[in-house]
């Protein structure tokens, strides 16, 4: 019991890495999820109307699109696109892999985050598209002030657990060989593991995951417990308090 204990809590191990963690580790951890979840969402939600397009030419190539990304492992595709488009990405950006990881983690994204937008667009009643193309809006016009604010709302908790998974995922950037300064927790954490060969600071980096999803995991069912339920009624007491502020108010009048 002491070796184990000694193994996984040695706090000396701990302290010796935290300051890389939280100035290095958590800062990259933070910049590949969030970077990933947001062009990830621009590009699902391109996917998404392809995919519900009539246009056939639009609607195949994101469901291949769709099929294929979700398909592959997700280290597979860090690899394929931080090896493969890497000659591309020297002439760009010279030799930084990082880029390379925040555009595979968006493209792994986008083909979540894609059907996660299309079903809360399928979810908005047809009666808000008639209604709205009778009131003499455009079908895109339609799409884009009505039907798309609906749609996405609805699906906001899916979207935040697809940031929860963003964020687990971007510790498979570190197959792509990044420098000491782009490196996120995990590898913060396995780094020291091997120069001491004591197991505690990638425990430490398991905290700092779990520090980051499980909030974030109660935030997704707050927002969907107000999406199903709404606001919580007025009180009597707050209609006591409104009748008794009209009253001042009439009497100051």
């Amino acid at each position: 019991m002491s070796t184990l204990w000694e193994t996984f809590f040695d706090w000396s191990s701990m302290r010796a890495a935290l300051p890389e963690m939280l100035t290095v580790g958590l800062r990259n951890t933070l910049v590949l999820a969030v970077s990933a979840a947001l062009l990830g969402s621009v590009l699902g939600l391109l996917l998404a109307v392809a995919g519900i397009s009539r246009t056939r030419w639009l609607r195949w190539p994101a469901r291949v699109y769709t099929d294929v990304f979700r398909g592959l492992p997700a280290a597979a595709t860090i690899l394929l696109i931080g090896v493969g488009l890497a000659p591309l990405g020297m002439e760009i950006w010279g030799p930084n892999p990082y880029p390379l990881g925040i555009l595979a983690l968006s493209l792994i994204a986008a083909a979540y985050i894609g059907e996660i937008f299309r079903a809360g667009i399928q979810s908005v009643e047809a009666a808000q598209l008639e209604g709205a193309r009778a009131l003499g809006f455009s079908w895109s016009e339609s799409m884009r002030l009505v039907i798309i604010p609906q749609g996405v709302r609805r699906v906001l908790p899916a979207w935040v657990n697809q940031l929860i998974a963003l964020i687990k995922d971007s510790s498979l950037v570190y197959f792509l060989g990044l420098v000491a300064s782009q490196r996120e927790l995990f590898r913060i954490g396995q780094d020291h593991a091997a120069t001491t060969g004591n197991e505690s600071a990638l425990l430490l980096a398991g905290l700092f995951y779990l520090a980051l999803t499980v909030p974030l995991t109660h935030v997704v069912n707050w927002i969907d417990r107000r999406l199903r339920h709404g606001r919580p009624p007025a009180t009597d007491d707050d209609d006591t308090d409104l009748a008794l502020s009209g009253a001042v108010q009439g009497n100051e009048r």
